[in-house]
């Protein structure tokens, strides 16, 4: 199972960030693989909302329901799933001064036939730790105050 973690500080406070960060439908500001993040349900976003997400990385396109799965005051948990994997997106936020620190770690888990691509994936998943930690903290930063 490929599993990239990345920790890095931002200038916004954790009351801005959990909050930005558990809408996955902001994930079109901060993950440069998705493409379009719709809700699929409405009303608050709470433990249990949904999006649909269009991703594309690497030439390869997919599609994966989005869950909120936890939200505390320093955490959030989204899960997206579909036929071919499970993405597992855990965000540990922890104030830093007057912002956050903010641990990001993506586990991807293949099912079936495409187990055979962790390995290869792993590679490419680095790189895109890179770009997602580079483009999120530019988002948060202007977040701040």
């Amino acid at each position: 199972m490929p599993t990239v973690s990345r920790t890095f500080s931002v200038d916004a406070a954790p009351a801005v960030v959990v909050p930005y960060l558990a809408d996955f439908g902001n994930a079109e500001q901060w993950d440069p693989g998705t493409e379009k993040c719709t809700r699929n349900d409405s009303g608050p976003v709470t433990v249990g909302s949904t999006w649909h997400n269009s991703s594309k990385i690497a030439g390869v396109s997919t599609e994966l329901t989005y869950t909120l799965e936890e939200q505390t005051d320093h955490r959030v948990v989204l899960v997206g799933r579909n036929d071919t994997a499970t993405s597992t997106e855990i965000l540990e936020i922890t104030p830093d001064g007057a912002g956050s620190s903010i641990t990001y770690t993506n586990e991807i888990e293949f099912h079936g036939a495409a187990k055979l691509a962790a390995p290869l994936a792993k590679v490419l998943f680095e790189k895109v730790g890179n770009d997602t930690e580079k483009q999120m903290t530019e988002v948060l930063n202007a977040l701040a105050p």
